[in-house]
């Protein structure tokens, strides 16, 4: 699974501001990476029809135990919401201490600069 493609659940209105989130893990373990790995499509499945979300992509390096994750919401609320519920919020709790190491990333820009490019977000990450 290099990277899942940008998912659009709800079309943004032309012109208006929104939250980017971005994120990197990276896992203690194969084994750590395999149990991300393994609750991807849950999680993926929640973003298709998360309220705000205006777009997301993953890209995915389990043999190095990385991942990047990138998502567009429509307001910080809709970003919280999202990570607070379930299945997300329970998932993450459960992987925390799988992690070797993880950054976070959040900006504001516009819709019609959507899709953002992985280039630009991972100079964000690094």
């Amino acid at each position: 699974m290099p990277t899942l493609p940008w998912t659009v659940p709800n079309t943004p209105p032309t012109g208006t501001e929104a939250t980017v989130f971005a994120s990197r893990f990276e896992t203690r373990t194969l084994w750590g990476a395999m149990k991300f790995l393994a609750r991807t499509p849950t999680i993926w499945r929640q973003v298709g029809r998360a309220p705000g979300c205006y777009g997301a992509t993953l890209k995915a390096a389990p043999l190095r135990r990385s991942f990047w994750t990138l998502s567009v919401w429509e307001s910080p609320e809709a970003l919280k919401a999202f990570a607070a519920s379930a299945p997300h919020g329970p998932i993450a709790a459960g992987l925390r201490g799988q992690m070797k190491d993880s950054v976070f990333r959040s900006w504001k820009t516009t819709t019609d600069e959507l899709p953002l490019k992985w280039e630009d977000v991972l100079k964000r990450l690094s």
